[in-house]
């Protein structure tokens, strides 16, 4: 069956603009009342508990990449029950984030708490050096049942069908990628100065007086595509050799300078698998922070792509394999029990880790079948956007092709 979703993992970001929830806080006025918090210390606190700042400030540590995560510490659920236990993103005060200049907070955005109540501002930080690598302990938890836990083992530990767990899936992945970007986005690429952060870390400016160069966080376009060969029923689909076994997925690459979404399609199918395309119809798109550090803010856009060739000559340097792939096929490979055993066993091995009981686990452990024959194929869950091009073909049929001149 196809898993229809409210939006892909990592969208729909709550602390965004465009929701009734949001609250408009500017920027500067929200990091002036982190400094003022950052200066003041604890003890100094009003008697009667009265908050002196405009805001309540509400911070995200970060550690390698790793957000810290909370995991209630409930007994382990019967073996019948898929029922697996959800996490939430542990934020903390600012005093709780000692020894980190306030310069290195980013800010993520505002809502108010509730009706009547004041805004709160949320910020990120990276702790993972100096004074500010205390946070949480040595550990890595915080001994109130928390931890610093990688995304991708979030990404798939989240139930997509709960609205706040997959609202703090976006909101850690839209941190990720705007910490990792300062990590890397250090000096103007123009004269070569220090960049130094400004309007609460949501861009960089260069230091130098001569140049003053503004710099923003960018985002680097990956296309992925589903091809299909229409007359013979069937799609495309390829294995990386990083890839987990039985797994297979979209073709995908980078958009290049000078060319459409539409030409880096067409180009990225046949370089990789010598299969021409023809027509391009544009499906969906979702923010991909769990890329490489070198590239935190990618945006997968995704198409489907009608084949004009069918014969597949593979390029070794990109691909382990490509193959054509019958739609009942596909069907099998999408089965829906797996993914939920995925998810329950990667939400309990979370559960495990902010409890301080981490074991070692190669990727294949994660997506290991606890019970039944599994599959002899499957594509990713439904956290990324290949699972939803291939499930919508498959469920539903081939997309109608418009009228456009961007597929001619």
């Amino acid at each position: 069956m196809a898993i229809h979703l409210r939006a892909h993992a990592f969208a729909a970001n709550p602390l965004r603009g465009g929701s009734a929830s949001t609250t408009a806080v500017s920027p500067s006025a929200a990091a002036e009342a982190l400094r003022s918090l950052l200066d003041t210390p604890s003890s100094a606190a009003p008697a009667d508990g009265a908050n002196p700042h405009p805001y309540l400030s509400k911070v995200l540590p970060f550690r390698r990449g790793r957000p810290l995560a909370r995991s209630p510490d409930l007994p382990p659920p019967p073996p019948s029950s898929s029922a697996a236990p959800a996490w939430r993103l542990a934020w903390l005060p600012p005093s709780r984030v000692p020894g980190v200049a306030p310069d290195a907070f980013v800010f993520l955005g505002a809502h108010a708490e509730g009706d009547g109540k004041e805004a709160a501002a949320y910020w990120a930080v990276d702790v993972s050096e100096g004074e500010g690598a205390s946070v949480g302990g040595a550990g890595g938890g915080d001994g109130e049942g928390s931890a610093f836990v990688d995304l991708r083992t979030l990404m798939v530990a989240t139930d997509w069908s709960d609205k706040d767990a997959m609202g703090d899936l976006a909101i850690a992945g839209h941190a990720r990628a705007l910490l990792e970007w300062h990590s890397t986005a250090k000096f103007c690429g123009a004269c070569g100065a220090k960049a130094v952060p400004t309007e609460a870390g949501r861009r960089k400016q260069c230091s130098n007086e001569s140049c003053k160069k503004r710099i923003y966080p960018r985002v680097d376009p990956v296309v992925i595509m589903l091809v299909i060969d229409k007359e013979n029923d069937r799609a495309l689909l390829s294995r990386q050799s990083r890839f987990v076994p039985r797994m297979w997925s979209c073709l995908a690459g980078f958009l290049e300078p000078g060319e459409s979404l539409e030409e880096a399609v067409r180009r990225e199918t046949w370089e990789e698998t010598g299969v021409e395309v023809g027509q391009v119809i544009y499906h969906s798109s979702q923010p991909w922070p769990v890329g490489p550090n070198s590239m935190p803010c990618q945006l997968m856009v995704g198409f489907f792509a009608y084949a004009k060739s069918l014969e597949i000559r593979v390029d070794k340097q990109e691909l382990e394999d490509a193959q054509w792939h019958s739609r009942e096929d596909v069907k099998k490979a999408l089965t829906l029990a797996e993914y939920k055993k995925t998810q329950r066993t990667n939400a309990l091995k979370v559960n495990q880790i902010c409890k301080g009981a981490e074991k070692g686990q190669s990727p294949s452990d994660d997506l290991k079948v606890e019970s039944g024959e599994p599959a002899p194929m499957f594509v990713p869950g439904p956290f990324a956007i290949a699972h939803h091009l291939i499930s919508s073909w498959a469920f539903e049929g081939a997309p109608k092709v418009p009228s456009s001149f961007s597929n001619l």
